[in-house]
């Protein structure tokens, strides 16, 4: 089974409107002809305008970098799914691991926000991984397990397809610290796994699992070139264009 190779950029909270507009057409403009499926997750400011600046290039697609689980309330400073999808947004980033760390994001917390972006047709990417820690301790498998059980595994089969996964260790982000290949393919592989337990290898085998743990233009090659690892969600190296190009063409 052929699964979607996919290359995600999570901007953070980094570049102001105009520089980010500067960096959308600067990647714009190096785009390589590729089979890649990119996806720019950029700060809310940026949607609607990188969005417009990426609609010709049927590759390229936008990404919100949160939501809030109602669709719409009284809920000062939050953005919906229904915004999200209103200004031509398909992606939505759930559960990244600062998400959870300095906004205390629970797992059941996550599995509404999930639910709130598929039931408006947009395709969440839910990210799953461990602290330096609970490796340390030997129990990074059980945790992401526990992070899929109570996050995603909701789901029936139809909805779950079409979500995307991304695997970080927490250890190996912003810190420059990067899991082997080996380490990467090991827990990519028990993911899958863990989709195929729950519904099908059918299912499994059609899922998406990007690697987020500073993925480089020095390293994007060889974790790519594993073979349960489609891809990669990008922090720091998704802010300079000439990096980000490079990324993509390591497939």
């Amino acid at each position: 089974m052929k699964r979607k190779k996919i290359v995600a950029g999570n901007w953070k909270m980094n570049k102001t409107f105009q520089e980010g507009i500067q960096l959308a057409d600067a990647i714009v403009t190096q785009m390589p002809l590729t089979d890649v499926t990119v996806i720019l997750g950029t700060p809310a400011i940026h949607l609607k305008e990188v969005g417009n600046r990426v609609k010709y290039f049927s590759g390229i697609h936008i990404a919100a970098q949160n939501c809030h689980a109602e669709k719409r309330g009284a809920f000062t400073g939050e953005i919906s799914t229904e915004m999200i999808d209103s200004i031509g947004a398909e992606y939505v980033i759930i559960g990244h691991s600062e998400r959870r760390e300095y906004f205390q994001e629970t797992n059941d917390l996550l599995a509404k926000k999930v639910d709130a972006v598929l039931k408006q047709g947009l395709i969440p990417i839910f990210c799953c991984g461990e602290s330096l820690e609970i490796r340390e301790k030997n129990k990074h498998k059980k945790y992401v397990k526990k992070q899929l059980q109570e996050g995603l595994f909701h789901l029936k089969a139809k909805k779950f397809s079409k979500v995307v996964i991304a695997y970080e260790p927490i250890w190996a982000i912003g810190t420059g610290v990067t899991a082997s290949p080996e380490q990467a393919q090991e827990m990519h592989k028990f993911i899958r796994k863990q989709v195929a337990d729950q519904y099908s290898k059918k299912v499994a085998d059609k899922t998406s699992i990007l690697y987020g743990g500073s993925v480089k233009p020095a390293n994007a090659k060889e974790l790519f070139g594993q073979a349960d690892v489609d891809g990669g969600l990008v922090g720091g190296a998704s802010l300079k264009a000439n990096d980000f190009i490079e990324i993509i063409s390591a497939f």
